[in-house]
C-alpha cells in the first residue's frame, strides 16, 4: 500500500493551509500575479478574511459563507446579526466588510467626478448599480453633470416603499438649478431585482425630461437599476 505524502494527507483531511498550497494557487499569489480580475469570489474574500477557522481554510471559509448565504451579494447585504452567526465571523469582520464596500463606492464616484466626461451610460452603470442595488426599499436618484458632462455631485432624492418611490418633478428641478448642472442622469431602483420598466417610469421619465426642458438641462438617461442588471431607457430609445 502507498503512503500519503504528508500534504496529501492534510487535503484529505481538510487541514491543509493556504501557505502549504502551490504558490500559482494561493490567492495573494494569483493577484499579485494576475490581477483580481483573475480571482474567484471565494478567493477575493479569504484575501479579505486573511485568515480561516480550525479544519478549513481561508478559501474553504469564504466559500462556506458564499454557499450559506446564497451569493456574494447577499453576503454583503446580510445584517450584522446573521453574518455574527456564522462560526468565525463578528461584528469587527462585518465593519471591515461593510467599510470595503463604501470605499468601492466611493472609489466609483470619485473616478466619475475626476475623470473624462461621460460619453456612455456605462460607468453611470457601473457606479448606480454599485450605489442602489441592495436597498430593500426604492430609491430614486441622480448624478448631475456639467456642460461638458462631467459629474458635479450624486444626490439621493426620493425614498418610498418596497415597490414605489414618489418624484416630485418640482423639487427635482430646484435641486438641478442648485447644483448649477446642465444634464442630469437618474436612475431608481427595483427592489425585485427587476429592472424592467413600467408604464409608470417612461411616464415620470417623459414628465420629467420636458420639466428639464424649461430650464435648459438636458435628461441624458433614466437607469432602472436590479440586481444583476441595468436598464437604460435612452438605449431603449
Amino acid at each position: 500500500m502507498l503512503a500519503l505524502t504528508d500534504t496529501e494527507s492534510k487535503v484529505l483531511r481538510g487541514t491543509m493551509a493556504i501557505t502549504d498550497w502551490p504558490e500559482f494557487e494561493r490567492p495573494r499569489e494569483k493577484l499579485l500575479a494576475h490581477g483580481a480580475n483573475h480571482l474567484s469570489d471565494a478567493e477575493l474574500l479569504a484575501i479579505f478574511l486573511r485568515v480561516g477557522t480550525r479544519g478549513k481554510s481561508a478559501v474553504d471559509l469564504a466559500r462556506e459563507l458564499i454557499s450559506h448565504f446564497g451569493s456574494l451579494r447577499a453576503l454583503v447585504n446580510a445584517p450584522l446579526e446573521q453574518f455574527c452567526e456564522i462560526h468565525g465571523m463578528g461584528s469587527a469582520k462585518y465593519v471591515q466588510l461593510q467599510a470595503s464596500v463604501e470605499l468601492s463606492k466611493r472609489f466609483l464616484l470619485q473616478n466619475l467626478q475626476e475623470g473624462d466626461a461621460i460619453n456612455s451610460a456605462q460607468e453611470a452603470k457601473r457606479f448606480l448599480q454599485l450605489r442602489m442595488s441592495a436597498y430593500k426599499k426604492e430609491v430614486f436618484a441622480a448624478l448631475f453633470l456639467n456642460s461638458q458632462h462631467h459629474v458635479i455631485s450624486f444626490k439621493e432624492l426620493f425614498f418610498g416603499s418596497i415597490d414605489q418611490a414618489p418624484v416630485y418633478t418640482r423639487d427635482l428641478v430646484e435641486a438641478t438649478i442648485k447644483q448649477h448642472a446642465a444634464a442630469l442622469i437618474i436612475a431608481h431602483n427595483h427592489p425585485s431585482g427587476d429592472p424592467s420598466p413600467s408604464q409608470a417610469d417612461i411616464h415620470i421619465t417623459r414628465k420629467i425630461k420636458n420639466a428639464l426642458e424649461l430650464i435648459d438641462v438636458k435628461l441624458l438617461d433614466h437607469l432602472i437599476i436590479g440586481h444583476n442588471k441595468v436598464t437604460s431607457l435612452a438605449e431603449l430609445g
